[in-house]
Parts: C-alpha cells; sequence; structure tokens
C-alpha cells in the first residue's frame, strides 16, 4: 500500500481499541508503566518475566513481523529486571532478554531489530547450566542504539553516545561518541560544544503534542472515506 486510506474516524477508533488492550492486557504484566505511554499495536508486544518497567511517555513501536520481546528470566540464583526509562523509543523487531538487570535510561533510543543480553544464557564449559555467565546492562541518558545492533552482557554505555547498525558491542562505551564495527570500537566523538536535543524536548508537554498530532491526522486523512479504505483493502490499485 501507497499510503494510509483509513479515514481520521476508524484511525480515532484504532487508537481508543490500542488504549483498551493496553489497560486490559499489558498493564498487569508490568510491575510499573508511566503516564502518557504509547504502545503501538500493543498485540505485537511480548512480555514474560517480573520486574519490567516502563517510565512515562516510553513509546514503544510494534509489526506484525517484527514484534517486540521483553523478557526476564527466574531461573536458580538469577532474577533479571527490565528498566524503561523515560521518554525512550523502541522500534519493532527489539529485543531485551535479562537474567539480571538491563536499564535503558532516560531518552534513550532503540532502533530496529536491537538486542540487549545480560546473559550468556549457557555456561561455556557445563552447557546443561541454563544463564551461564550475568552481568548487567546500562543505557546512560540519550544513548542511541542503531539498527540490528547486539548488547552483549556487563556493558555500559555513556550518555549521548551512538551504536552504529549491525554493531556487536562487548565492552563499555565511553560518552558522547560514536562507535561501531563488530566488536564495537569508537569511531568519532561527538562535538560537546554543540546542543543536543533529547525526545523530551518533544514529548514533555503531552497535551499540546497530542493536539498537534490529533490536528495532523484530520489534514492527513481530510480526503480519505470509509468505502475508499475498504475498496483499498479488498480491491487495490497501483493508485493505493
Amino acid at each position: 500500500m501507497r499510503r494510509d486510506h483509513k479515514p481520521y474516524s476508524i484511525k480515532k477508533l484504532q487508537g481508543r481499541i490500542e488504549s483498551f488492550w493496553v489497560r486490559h492486557f499489558t498493564t498487569p504484566q508490568l510491575d510499573s508503566m508511566g503516564p502518557h505511554s504509547m504502545i503501538m499495536k500493543p498485540w505485537n508486544l511480548s512480555l514474560y518475566g517480573k520486574k519490567i518497567s516502563l517510565g512515562k511517555s516510553v513509546h514503544i513501536i510494534t509489526a506484525r513481523d517484527r514484534p517486540v520481546n521483553l523478557t526476564t528470566w527466574n531461573i536458580d540464583d538469577s532474577q533479571g529486571e527490565i528498566l524503561i526509562g523515560d521518554f525512550a523509543l523502541i522500534c519493532p523487531g527489539v529485543r531485551i532478554d535479562s537474567a539480571s538487570r538491563v536499564t535503558v535510561g532516560k531518552n534513550c533510543m532503540l532502533a530496529a531489530g536491537a538486542y540487549l543480553t545480560d546473559a550468556d544464557w549457557h555456561d561455556i564449559y557445563d552447557r546443561t547450566k541454563t544463564v551461564g555467565e550475568t552481568s548487567p546492562i546500562t543505557l546512560e541518558e540519550n544513548v542511541w542504539i542503531g539498527d540490528g545492533a547486539t548488547l552483549c552482557k556487563g556493558v555500559t554505555i555513556g550518555e549521548n553516545s551512538i551504536i552504529g547498525a549491525g554493531s556487536v558491542v562487548t565492552k563499555s562505551i565511553p560518552k558522547n561518541v560514536v562507535a561501531a564495527g563488530n566488536p564495537a570500537t569508537v569511531v568519532k566523538k561527538l562535538d560537546t560544544e554543540k546542543e543536543i536535543v533529547t525526545r523530551q524536548s518533544l514529548l514533555e508537554d503531552h497535551s499540546e503534542l497530542a493536539k498537534r498530532i490529533d490536528a495532523l491526522e484530520k489534514w492527513i486523512r481530510a480526503d480519505n472515506t470509509l468505502t475508499g479504505w475498504l475498496r483499498s483493502l479488498f480491491w487495490p490499485n497501483r493508485k493505493d
């Protein structure tokens, strides 16, 4: 489909269904969830285990073919924990597995397909031992993890740093840098004299943002009709 043909009324109905789903099915599975958080297509969010928490204004985007998975394990002496900070963005296909603790700081962004794991999941020598070695992962504030990057156990990513797409991070990365590669190494330092604008600046005034998004939706969908939308679903053509 070349564009979204949903009329404004259907889009609003979809939003209400998603909000109901989050309240009825998602929130009971979380230890906590801050206000104004949004999960798009929440039926594609898979949660397993205790101690999973979302801060305020967290955005999780899912897709049918790229679900988001947040999993904590309570095995032997291990108890995982996942803490997602305020204003964080989680994109389709992100997976976080924890047997100790994964902390995603305020304003962090995890791009599509990123994977964070704080354990080996099997012992190097005893392959029957389930968790193996485990060590917490910490993303400090305003970290950006690129598409398909993997973060291994025990790493800390410093404030404002960026991890390049497809990178494998096996050691901690300092703040204010760009790191990339397998294993990831620093390839660039950020100019600390320049202002860094975070997601908080966009999301902090939730009511004003909601009004702007609603007005934009009305404008985008002004010419969409129910019959046109149904036709595009069942009898699409190249104009769709």
